[in-house]
């Protein structure tokens, strides 16, 4: 291979080269070849994959040209398999192992992996390594692969297109049940899935499907056309990701067809890979929830530096301490009234804690509710009226708690002339009420306001939530102490 080749692979070193696995302690070579009888037997590649991340876990620097770094670890042993157990073996490794270890390797190894990849999974590595690394890659590949590539990375990220796979079977409608047989016997080791083969006309359009078992059950001289199944559910190239997984979800399917505006078939997304895209939503609205920030990839929680977890989190974190200042301006505000009745800042604490849990509550359960489709933003007053119903109660209960507690708690303490216990109470009681009802409502409305703003509504909740509701239970409370108690 060329060296000016070789240069767009730093790491990529000669295999003869490779005389440990070890940086300071060199592995024994019996440790090397049992990682490779395990890879090349018949256990399942995700675990076979996992002896390799585990080097990598425990390795900081996974990208070192040293031989005994864990990317050349990875690289000496998936090059010890065939091509067709190295890629499988490959797509489960983590997506930083994926990169290291193919920046590990040369050219033509890369090449040779990337051939063996199902088209989805490969295009999203290309994507992941350097561009300099690509573009060593792509001209090494046949030109149908290229091609290929290419169509599938046109599609937005967070689209449908962009997670699909278009190894998929499909069938001429006037095929016999035997031609068709034959013909997902031959194809059956180059595509994704053969449950479903999926019909089409001369355009390539989607007119149908039909399953394997039907195939297999009808009479061999049966046309297609006649056993397939033409109420087709199918998604848009362009449609969100997350409605595609809801989709196979909902209909608990297998794979999903994938068309363009025309109605032609381009691809399918499998039940795997939407189980991949439920992870990323998943993460990605966990740590919008708590409020962290960054691309929200699921990098591994060691793996990722200090500064990497301080980047993710430091504007929110600011940006919530700004308007925790809005609360302490209120309670300077309310000065006067601290000072001649100290008992109430006893209780602040426990109007604030009320009203950020009922709060988060009522946005998890909405949130929940418009994620699964349950809920629309127009079903809105729907919402509120049941969650008023639902906070009356709470806060009902919660007002005459609050009250025990007061008459209780801070009995025989020194209150102003003409101010009782039971007012205090009263008022604690009142404002905690308030506090409830008002949390829950805007626990409810802010993911329903994101919806209609085209945002993602978890955003909306949580840290964000707990801020605004401390602001709102102060000036309920201060506000009811002023008017009842007349301090």
């Amino acid at each position: 291979m060329p060296n000016t080749l070789l240069a767009k692979f730093p790491m990529a070193t000669s295999t003869s080269g490779v005389s440990g696995v070890s940086r300071d302690d060199r592995r024994d070579a019996a440790d090397v070849t049992a990682l490779i009888r395990c890879a090349a037997s018949g256990e399942h590649p995700g675990v076979a994959a996992q002896r390799l991340c585990a080097a990598f876990e425990n390795f900081r620097h996974d990208d070192s040209p040293d031989p005994g770094s864990p990317a050349q670890l990875a690289r000496r042993v998936l090059a010890a398999l065939a091509p067709e157990r190295r890629a499988e073996i490959f797509v489960h490794l983590t997506e930083s192992a994926q990169v290291a270890t193919a920046q590990a390797m040369t050219r033509r190894e890369v090449t040779a992996l990337v051939s063996a990849m199902p088209h989805d999974d490969r295009v999203d590595l290309l994507k992941r390594i350097p561009d300099e690394c690509r573009q060593a890659v792509m001209p090494a590949l046949a030109q149908a692969e290229r091609e290929d590539i290419r169509r599938l990375s046109s599609y937005a990220e967070g689209t449908a297109g962009a997670v699909m796979t278009s190894e998929y079977a499909s069938l001429n409608p006037e095929m016999t049940a035997r031609e068709a047989i034959e013909k997902l016997r031959l194809e059956a080791p180059d595509k994704e899935t053969i449950y479903y083969a999926y019909v089409v006309d001369a355009a390539r359009g989607l007119t149908g499907f039909v399953s394997l078992k039907d195939l297999i059950l009808a009479r061999p001289e049966s046309r297609v056309s006649d056993l397939m199944n033409r109420e087709v559910i199918f998604a848009r190239a362009g449609d969100d990701q997350e409605e595609v997984v809801k989709t196979i979800s909902r209909y608990d399917l297998l794979a999903l067809p994938v068309v363009d505006e025309k109605g032609v078939l381009v691809g399918i997304v499998t039940h795997d890979d939407a189980m991949d895209v439920l992870h990323q939503e998943h993460t990605e609205d966990m740590e919008k929830f708590v409020a962290i920030g960054g691309s929200h990839d699921g990098q591994a929680y060691l793996r990722t530096s200090a500064f990497g977890h301080f980047r993710n989190r430091a504007f929110w974190v600011v940006i919530l301490a700004a308007l925790g200042l809005v609360s302490g301006l209120i309670i300077s505000s309310f000065e006067s009234t601290l000072a001649s009745l100290l008992i109430l800042t006893l209780y602040m604490p426990m109007i604030a804690a009320a009203g950020g849990n009922v709060g988060s509550q009522s946005a998890t359960v909405v949130i929940r509710a418009l994620t699964l489709g349950d809920v629309k933003p127009r079903d809105a007053l729907r919402v509120f009226l049941k969650e008023f119903q639902v906070a009356a109660m709470l806060g009902g209960i919660l007002a005459l708690l609050a009250f025990a507690k007061v008459s209780f708690l801070s009995h025989g303490a020194v209150l102003p002339a003409g101010v009782t216990l039971a007012k205090v109470g009263f008022v604690v009681g009142l404002a905690l009420c308030a506090q409830v009802v008002t949390a829950t409502i805007l626990g409810a409305a802010l993911p329903i306001l994101a919806v209609r703003l085209g945002r993602d509504p978890a955003v909306a909740a949580s840290p964000s939530l707990t801020t605004l509701v401390d602001i709102t239970g102060l000036l309920l409370y201060f506000g009811a102490a002023r008017i009842i108690l007349g301090v």
